[in-house]
C-alpha cells in the first residue's frame, strides 16, 4: 500500500508539494533507515522540468544534506546530459559536483535479463528476445542507504504510464536495455501502450525490480497534473511509497485527469517548449499524444523553437536522417533485412522511434522549428513551416487550451503542453481486447 496518497485537485501548491516531500523523506528515514550517510536521489531529466521534480529534488536534498552525503543523478536514459547551466536552472543550488550524467554507452553493469519466453508470453508473440537489465554502475556499485525517485505520472507511448521503475530502467539503464525494451514496445505498437496502466514493457520490468532489486532501499515520490480551467498546468496529487500499488493509483489518477477524449480532429496546434525540447527524438510527443485523436487526412502542426535536432546523439541522429520517419512496415522489414551489427540492429532504439514518429500516412505533420533548416525537416518525412509566421497566427499567449476559432474561421485545436497528457477519440480509447476502456478522463468513465 501507498505510504500517502493527496489529491488536492487545483488547491495542491507548490507549498503542499513541498510539504509533502519533506514528509516523505521523513518517512523514508523511518522505514527504510533511520540515520543514512549516503543518499542517491533519481528524479527525470530537464524535458520533465514542468512537473517541478527539480524544485522537489531540491527540497529533498537540503532536507538530507545536513546528515548525508547526498547525490544525485537525473534519469536521462539516452538523453543528452545536462550542461551545468541546466542543472542550476532545474535544481537550482545543489552542488553541481553532487549531480552526476548517466552514461548509457559505457557507463553500466549488466545484472541479468528477463527471459526470452517471458518476453515473448506477455507480448503474445510480438517480441521474443530477452532483455538485458543493464543499470548505471554507480547505482550497482555504491552502498546507499536511501535511493528516492522523483517523478511524473503521465501517459507515455512506450510503458503506458511514466515514471515509477521506469527510472531505473530507462532512466538510468545501459544500452542493452534501452534498445532491446523499445524495439519490444513498438512491436507491440504505440497505441496499444498509450494509457494502459500495464503494458507488456512494463510487466518486464515489474519482473525485473522484483528479481534484481528488491534488496535496494528505495521508495518512489510521484506527482500528477493537470489543466484547470483557466489552462494553467497544475499538481493535483501526491503519491509516495515502495509498492507497486503506489504507481498504480498515481496512473488510475493520471487515466481520469490526462486523458482527453475529443471527436477526431482535423487540425492541432502543439507547442514543445523550447528551454526543454532541443531534438524530436523528445519533441515527437506532440506526436505520440495526439495521434488517436487525428482525424484520418488531419494536420498536426509542431511548434518548435527549440529543435535543432533529430537524434540525442550524433549516431542516432544519422540514422533518422538517413531513413527517416516512413512508416512501420518499411523500417521493420529494413530492421529485418539489416545485417548484425548493422544501424538498424545496433541501435533499436532509433528504429523503434522512426515507428513512432511515423503517422503511417494517415495524417501529415508540420514541424516549425527553431534552428533547423525546411530542407532538413522535409528530408526525414515532415512538412516544414516557418516558426516566425505561424508562431504569429498561433501565439501561444492568444490561443486558449482545446478548440479555438480564428479570425479567417479556420478552427484548430491547441494544446500547449503535449507530453502533460493524452488526446483520443472515443472509439481509439477501446481497450485491444475489445472491452471499454474505463476512466479516460476526469469528466466521467466511457
Amino acid at each position: 500500500m501507498p505510504w500517502f496518497v493527496e489529491k488536492g485537485g487545483a488547491a495542491l501548491t507548490r507549498a503542499g508539494v513541498l510539504d509533502a516531500a519533506g514528509r516523505f523523506v521523513q518517512m523514508a528515514r523511518e522505514r527504510l533507515c533511520r540515520h543514512p550517510r549516503r543518499v542517491l536521489l533519481l528524479p527525470p531529466d530537464i524535458t520533465r522540468a514542468h512537473s517541478g521534480a527539480g524544485w522537489i529534488t531540491r527540497e529533498m536534498y537540503h532536507r538530507l544534506a545536513d546528515e548525508a552525503e547526498v547525490h544525485v543523478i537525473p534519469t536521462l536514459g539516452q538523453h543528452v546530459p545536462h550542461t551545468p547551466e541546466e542543472n542550476r536552472w532545474m535544481f537550482g543550488d545543489i552542488p553541481e559536483e553532487r549531480i552526476h550524467a548517466h552514461d548509457w554507452r559505457g557507463g553500466y553493469k549488466t545484472i541479468g535479463e528477463v527471459p526470452a519466453i517471458f518476453v515473448r508470453e506477455v507480448s503474445h508473440g510480438k517480441a521474443d528476445w530477452a532483455i538485458p537489465i543493464s543499470l548505471n554502475r554507480m547505482l550497482l556499485e555504491e552502498q546507499w542507504d536511501l535511493i528516492l525517485h522523483v517523478g511524473h505520472v503521465v501517459p507515455h507511448e512506450v510503458l503506458g504510464f511514466a515514471n515509477h521503475n521506469k527510472n531505473y530502467f530507462i532512466g538510468v539503464g545501459g544500452k542493452p536495455t534501452i534498445t532491446a525494451s523499445h524495439m519490444m514496445a513498438a512491436c507491440c505498437g504505440i497505441e496499444n501502450n498509450l494509457g494502459r496502466l500495464v503494458t507488456p514493457l512494463r510487466a518486464c520490468y515489474d519482473k525485473a525490480e522484483r528479481d534484481f532489486l528488491a534488496t535496494l532501499p528505495d521508495a518512489y515520490f510521484m506527482v500528477t497534473m493537470a489543466y484547470d480551467g483557466e489552462g494553467t498546468l497544475r499538481h493535483t496529487g501526491v503519491f509516495a511509497g515502495e509498492d507497486q500499488e503506489t504507481y498504480l493509483e498515481a496512473a488510475r489518477t493520471s487515466q481520469r485527469e490526462n486523458i482527453t477524449i475529443v471527436p477526431p480532429l482535423k487540425k492541432v496546434v502543439a507547442v514543445m517548449q523550447g528551454d526543454e525540447f532541443h531534438s524530436t527524438w523528445v519533441a515527437n510527443k506532440a506526436i505520440y499524444r495526439t495521434r488517436m485523436a487525428m482525424a484520418d487526412g488531419g494536420e498536426l502542426l509542431i511548434m518548435a523553437p527549440g529543435l535543432r535536432r533529430f537524434g540525442e546523439q550524433p549516431d542516432v541522429d544519422a540514422v533518422i536522417r538517413k531513413y527517416g520517419y516512413c512508416g512501420t512496415d518499411r523500417i521493420m522489414n529494413l530492421w529485418r533485412a539489416c545485417p548484425e551489427g548493422g544501424d538498424l540492429k545496433d541501435l533499436t532504439h532509433a528504429t523503434a522511434h522512426l515507428i513512432h514518429g511515423s503517422s503511417e500516412g494517415r495524417f501529415t505533420i508540420t514541424y516549425a522549428p527553431g534552428h533547423m533548416s525546411e530542407e532538413d525537416i522535409r528530408s526525414v518525412g515532415f512538412n516544414y513551416a516557418d516558426l516566425r509566421k505561424v508562431w504569429t497566427r498561433y501565439n501561444p499567449e492568444r490561443m486558449k487550451p482545446g478548440v479555438n476559432v480564428m479570425p479567417d474561421g479556420e478552427e484548430v485545436y491547441f494544446i500547449g503542453t503535449p507530453s502533460a497528457g493524452l488526446w483520443a477519440t472515443r472509439d481509439r480509447l477501446m481497450d485491444r481486447d475489445g472491452t471499454e476502456a474505463k476512466n479516460k478522463n476526469g469528466r466521467g468513465s466511457l
